[in-house]
C-alpha cells in the first residue's frame, strides 16, 4: 500500500528506529493513521474502513516486538469499526477516525505525566539510578524527582548497537541531572554504587515478565544478584493481551549491518551474526512496575490486563488481531 508520504515517513523512521522508543512508536503509528483519514480520497465508508485497515497492516510490519504500537492501532480501529455502521458518510466516520486517533494522543501524552508523578516518589535524595536504553516514561519519573528538589545521579548505559542510552543520557543532563555513561558490558562492575535500576518497557506480559531492550535482562540480573531493586516504568497500552491466553511476544531480529558492518564480516571470514533487539527479563527480578494506574508489583499485570481489555478468550483473540502481522504472512 502507498501511503501518503508523511505517513510513509513516519513508517519508515519507526522502521529505521529513528523513531524510538515505545511510547513514541505507537503515537507515531497512530499520528500516521490519522494523516491517512485526514488525506482519505475514499468515496463511501466501506473504502475507508478498508484504506485504514490497509494502512494498519502496514504501519504493524514496521516494528514487530512493541506491542504499544498495535495496541495504539487496535484502540482506532475498534473506534472506526464501531462507528462504521453508524456513519452514513465518509465525512462522518472520518471524525470518528479523527477523534479516536487524538484520544490515543491525548491518552498517552498524559500517562507518562502521570507515571511521573507516582514514580518520583520511590526516587530518595542522594541515590545513584542505573537505566538502560531511552524511554520515555522512565525519563519522565527522573526528570519528575528531580524538579521535585530530589537530587540523584544517574548511571546511563551506551546501549549498543543503536547507542540509545546517549540520547537518554543528553535528555538528562539537559534537565540538570548528573549523568554517567557506561558501557553496556560494565553494568555488573557498577552495580555495587547503584541503589535503584529504573527501564522503560516495550511489552510487559500477563504474568509481569518485561520485553525490553537487549540487555535489560542481564542489568536486571546484576541488580537481583546484587539485592538492588528493579522498577519498570510502563503506560498500560504496553501491556500484551494475547499473553493473556499464553501467546507469546514476537522478539524482532534486527539487521546484522547495525553490529558490524559487511565490510567488516569479508574480514573477518564466514561467520553468523545476530542482532535481536529485545530480551525477556522474569517477573521474579522486578521488584515494582510503575503506571498510569498507579504501582503495581509483577503479578499484578493480569489485573490491569483484565481491567483494560477484560478477561481475553481465544475468539476475542481473534478480533485483536484482525491488524497482526500473521494475516500479512
Amino acid at each position: 500500500m502507498k501511503l501518503p508520504e508523511e505517513a510513509e515517513r513516519i513508517a519508515d523512521g519507526i522502521r529505521s528506529m529513528r523513531i524510538r522508543g515505545a511510547g513514541l512508536i505507537a503515537r507515531s503509528a497512530v499520528e500516521a493513521l490519522e494523516i491517512v483519514a485526514r488525506q482519505s480520497k475514499a468515496k463511501d465508508v466501506e473504502a475507508f474502513v478498508e484504506e485504514l485497515t490497509e494502512a494498519a497492516r502496514f504501519l504493524l510490519q514496521t516494528r514487530p516486538t512493541a506491542v504499544s504500537l498495535p495496541n495504539g492501532i487496535r484502540y482506532v480501529m475498534h473506534r472506526v469499526n464501531g462507528g462504521k455502521g453508524r456513519a452514513a458518510t465518509v465525512e462522518g466516520i472520518r471524525s470518528v477516525a479523527i477523534q479516536a486517533t487524538e484520544d490515543f494522543i491525548e491518552n498517552a501524552k498524559t500517562a507518562v505525566h502521570r507515571i511521573g508523578e507516582i514514580g518520583a516518589r520511590r526516587i530518595r535524595d542522594g541515590d545513584v539510578l542505573l537505566t538502560h536504553c531511552n524511554s520515555s516514561a522512565a525519563i519522565e519519573v527522573m526528570k519528575t524527582a528531580w524538579m521535585q528538589g530530589r537530587k540523584f545521579e544517574v548511571l546511563v548505559t551506551e546501549t549498543r548497537p543503536r547507542f540509545q542510552g546517549h540520547i537518554t543520557a543528553h535528555e538528562l543532563a539537559k534537565a540538570g541531572i548528573p549523568v554517567t555513561l557506561i558501557l553496556d558490558d560494565a553494568v555488573r562492575y557498577f552495580m555495587q554504587h547503584v541503589d535503584k535500576v529504573l527501564v522503560g518497557a516495550d511489552a510487559i506480559t500477563a504474568n509481569g515478565a518485561l520485553v525490553n531492550k537487549i540487555g535489560t535482562s542481564m542489568v536486571a540480573l546484576a541488580a537481583h544478584e546484587a539485592r538492588v531493586r528493579v522498577f519498570v516504568a510502563a503506560e498500560t497500552y504496553k501491556f500484551s493481551p494475547e499473553t493473556m491466553i499464553g501467546e507469546l511476544v514476537k522478539i524482532e531480529d534486527r539487521d546484522p549491518a547495525e553490529m558490524i558492518s559487511p565490510e567488516q564480516r569479508r574480514q573477518i571470514g564466514s561467520i553468523k551474526v545476530l542482532n535481536p533487539s529485545f530480551d525477556v527479563t522474569p517477573p521474579e527480578f522486578i521488584d515494582l512496575i510503575i503506571t498510569e494506574r498507579g504501582i503495581i508489583p509483577p503479578v499484578g499485570a493480569i489485573l490491569i490486563l483484565e481491567e483494560v481489555f477484560g478477561v481475553v478468550t481465544p475468539e476475542e483473540l481473534r478480533e485483536y488481531q484482525t491488524y497482526s502481522l500473521e494475516e500479512e504472512a
